[in-house]
C-alpha cells in the first residue's frame, strides 16, 4: 500500500510537470487538460486514505510535494499576467455591451 501511495505522488508530480510545460508554452487548452488529470490523480490518492510510510518514503513524499508546490508557484507566475489581461478584456467587453444597450 505505501508503495502505491508513493506511485500516486509521483504521478501527481508528473501531471504537475505537464501543467508547467503547457504554461511555459502558453498552451492554455493543454494546461486545462493537464490540470484535470492532476485533479483526478489527487482524488485517487485521497481515496487511498492514510498510509504508514517509512522514513525513506516520507522523505520521498515530501520531496514530491515540494516539487509540485514549486511547479504550482511557477505556473501561477506564468498564468497571472494572462489572467489579468483576460480580466481586463472581459471588463472592457462588458462595458462596451452596457454602453451599447444604453444607446439602443
Amino acid at each position: 500500500m505505501s508503495a502505491d501511495v508513493i506511485a500516486h505522488y509521483e504521478a501527481i508530480a508528473a501531471a504537475a510537470a505537464d501543467m508547467l510545460a503547457a504554461a511555459r508554452a502558453s498552451d492554455w487548452d493543454r494546461l486545462i487538460a493537464a490540470e484535470r488529470e492532476c485533479a483526478r490523480r489527487v482524488a485517487r490518492l485521497s481515496a487511498l486514505g492514510p498510509a504508514d510510510l517509512d522514513a525513506c518514503q516520507r522523505r520521498r513524499r515530501n520531496d514530491l510535494i515540494r516539487t509540485v508546490l514549486a511547479y504550482d508557484a511557477e505556473i501561477r507566475d506564468l498564468t497571472q499576467p494572462w489572467l489579468a489581461r483576460l480580466e481586463r478584456l472581459l471588463a472592457a467587453t462588458a462595458t462596451a455591451r452596457r454602453v451599447e444597450r444604453a444607446y439602443r
